[in-house]
């Protein structure tokens, strides 16, 4: 059960807001259209930005896909990938940014994978693991990993929004 002090964390705060609309901003000076596919962000970031006056200009759209079978429904993610690097992993989150690219018509994508807590870790992928995944059109990915440790789900889950928001700004620049 997430705490009380937790749940702060979770709702979308001003940082996360401005962060969103600069990278609005930026996607709309360089002509750029964005889809997100969230797994352990639960549409955090596709909140914050459809959060902005004229994002339909720049957001085609956005998926939750928390459980393995919507990640290979939706996103085409392979079960077989799902069941030798598990959804918490570079592959997966590769293959789910790329996926989101495939069934949008979205210049410019994200994912995010990970285990917000407070269960489900384990020794090799401890709770506080992300997993992310930037694709662009052109073919170019950028994936990065964050081991935020333990500090609770709802700062995870924020930390988390940030840095895809960050990773999607990244990509967009080329």
């Amino acid at each position: 059960m997430t705490n009380e002090a937790d749940l702060e964390f979770t709702r979308i705060d001003k940082a996360l807001i401005l962060a969103a609309w600069d990278l609005l901003e930026l996607c709309k000076t360089k002509g750029l259209t964005v889809v997100t596919a969230e797994s352990c962000t639960g549409g955090l970031v596709a909140a914050a930005l459809t959060d902005a006056p004229g994002a339909s200009t720049v957001v085609q759209g956005g998926f939750v896909t928390y459980s393995n079978e919507a990640k290979q429904t939706s996103l085409e993610v392979p079960a077989d990938m799902l069941a030798t690097y598990g959804a918490v992993s570079e592959r997966v989150a590769r293959a789910m940014a790329e996926g989101a690219l495939k069934v949008s018509l979205a210049d410019i994508s994200v994912s995010i994978t990970g285990i917000a807590g407070p269960e489900g870790g384990s020794p090799d992928k401890p709770v506080g693991l992300v997993h992310f995944a930037a694709a662009r059109r052109d073919g170019r990915v950028i994936h990065r990993e964050k081991r935020f440790g333990d500090i609770g789900r709802g700062h995870v889950r924020r930390a988390s929004a940030m840095e895809a928001i960050a990773l999607l700004a990244e990509i967009a620049n080329g």
